[in-house]
């Protein structure tokens, strides 16, 4: 039989994938479907394009999901459309058949509002199924303290986190759930506001000490200090107590989302943004990039344990936190303790630092420990945040003052990871979308370096054999963003086939659904996957001729008959 007619193709990435050892097999969803369609074009040419429509999930209220051009079954396509020129593919690396990281999705930090109903829920089911149309693992949801026990000590509203787990559930989703202890709002991407308890404010009012403290002696409002862990000013409770009845207060609550599997992990948060790490760089304080930050050890809590610290070694005039370390946006060279052969490198500066890293530590053995009881046979992690400024200079100023010991001398990252280790915690890292040369493009005062940070907190985690998972910094809507985290996620060449255990996209937002974002997203989770993707971008078209020395085309119409496709 004689096949003398052309074919044009015209499929999104995720519409066409072929599985290893040279099997075809249908990796369509019923949400997004390729027209097919028999031209005669010059040349007896067969072109592979695709072609695109405005869309957002932003829509009228009441628009079903079926309405969405995401998930429509066909694709536009005009019959004087021309076959587009071929453009040069920028080279990548083929993850096929490479290991299947789980992708979860950030949901916006205003889906539960202060009084614990789900917003708008129809829009966020839609939004969900788009989600599960792109084959994401899950979703990531913050707990808030803030809200959750907003009112009265140990008195807890569950009601609109039901409602969501409830829906995630229905649509065969899993769940990463963080203990946010920490208030939300003025961080980067943060828009919406959510304090800390009104019950813990009202503390504050009268002992301002609860929360971190700068030299200045301004308060930081985002966490309470990790000085009154172990002291019981809370209500008669210290505040690892909280977190703990918190903590099983959501295990006994929950109990059913945890033994059907639907909550896959627990994040707890450790500090500022849900991060283990000081609050050392507020925006609310003034601080702007790429500034050094300010220590936060100047509450009367923390400085009684320095002042211990230092008699203990047997100087008792050690006892103060240095005196010439600058302010928030200082740079590193303009400052005694900070510089080249500076302070941070006298005896007195690291005893301070070891004192200042290992309160940090400290704070996180204790939390950790508690969470393990309270989540006992669920995954458990706790984030690290990316400090990369200042990476390339001897005294990494920045990392230091956040409480990563991280000196060009000494590595900050293992004994956080011998931490965590104890407690079987895995490790989420942010920043793996970052690229050292964009930094130096934008800021090259700031000598950062953040493909040399994740690479030595990768291998910190990995020496610890410690899962190691991770998140990007900041929005990422780009295939080069995408490449990079890829890369980081599965290392080239390693010899003991180490890989992220999960990644989570930062964030879900109509940004992220816009047509040609969105299909850039679902390319990056197949390729996370390990699943073959085409290898050109959605505005690229591929033509292959079929001339008489040609490859058979009884192939690609068995090829695509396996697919289900008829031609």
């Amino acid at each position: 039989m004689a096949f003398n007619a052309c074919v044009a193709l015209s499929l999104t990435n995720s519409q066409l994938f072929l599985v290893s050892s040279m099997r075809v097999c249908s990796g369509f969803r019923s949400s997004v479907a390729c027209n097919l369609r028999c031209r005669r074009l010059k040349g007896d040419a067969v072109s592979i394009g695709s072609r695109f429509r405005n869309f957002g999930v932003a829509r009228a209220k009441g628009q079903k999901i079926e309405d969405h051009s995401l998930l429509d079954d066909s694709m536009d396509n005009t019959d004087d459309e021309q076959v587009g020129d071929v453009r040069p593919m920028v080279p990548e690396r083929d993850f096929t058949g490479t290991a299947y990281v789980p992708v979860y999705v950030m949901l916006p930090l205003s889906v539960i509002d202060m009084n614990c109903e789900l917003v708008d829920p129809e829009d966020l089911l839609n939004q969900l199924r788009v989600l599960k149309s792109a084959n994401v693992d899950g979703v990531m949801i913050d707990c808030w303290w803030g809200i959750v026990e907003a009112h009265a000590p140990q008195v807890y509203n569950w009601s609109g986190y039901r409602r969501l787990f409830q829906m995630v559930r229905d649509l065969k989703l899993k769940l990463q759930v963080v203990m946010s202890f920490h208030e939300c709002g003025g961080n980067v991407g943060d828009d919406v506001h959510i304090p800390l308890p009104q019950w813990v404010t009202e503390i504050g009012e009268t002992n301002p000490d609860i929360y971190f403290t700068d030299r200045e002696e301004r308060r930081n409002t985002e966490c309470l200090t990790w000085g009154i862990d172990k002291e019981r000013v809370l209500k008669r409770r210290t505040a690892v107590e909280v977190y703990f009845d918190y903590m099983r207060s959501f295990r006994v609550e929950f109990d059913e989302f945890f033994q059907d599997g639907i909550i896959s992990e627990i994040e707890i948060g450790l500090g500022p943004c849900g991060e283990l790490r000081y609050p050392s760089y507020p925006a609310k304080h003034d601080w702007t990039y790429p500034g050094i930050g300010e220590f936060q050890c100047y509450d009367k809590y923390l400085m009684k344990s320095l002042s211990k610290a230092a008699e203990v070694r047997g100087h008792s005039f050690w006892g103060r936190g240095p005196e010439n370390a600058g302010s928030y946006n200082s740079a590193p060279h303009e400052i005694g303790f900070f510089r080249d052969g500076g302070d941070y490198d006298s005896y007195y500066g690291r005893f301070f630092l070891n004192w200042y890293s290992q309160v940090l530590i400290d704070h996180g053995d204790r939390v950790l420990a508690l969470a393990n009881l309270a989540f006992e046979g669920t995954g458990i992690s706790a984030k690290l945040s990316g400090i990369h400024w200042w990476y390339k200079t001897a005294s990494h100023a920045a990392e230091l003052t956040a409480g990563f010991y991280n000196s060009s001398n000494r590595d900050g990252y293992a004994p956080i990871a011998a931490m965590l280790r104890k407690h079987e915690v895995a490790l989420n890292f942010t920043c793996f979308e970052m690229r050292t040369v964009d930094q130096y493009e934008g800021f090259p005062e700031a000598l950062a370096d953040p493909e040399g940070l994740v690479w030595q907190v990768l291998n910190a985690a990995w020496d610890a054999c410690i899962p190691l998972a991770s998140e990007n910094a900041l929005p990422c809507y780009d295939r080069e963003g995408y490449n990079k985290i890829l890369e980081n996620a599965k290392p080239l060449h390693n010899p003991d086939g180490r890989h992220l255990s999960v990644f989570t996209y930062l964030r879900l937002s109509p940004v992220l659904m816009e047509r040609h974002n969105f299909q850039e997203f679902e390319r990056f989770v197949k390729r996370m996957h390990g699943m073959v993707v085409l290898h050109f971008s959605p505005s690229e078209s591929v033509t292959f001729s079929f001339g008489s020395n040609s490859f058979p085309f009884l192939f690609f119409f068995w090829i695509f008959s396996c697919l289900g496709y008829l031609v």
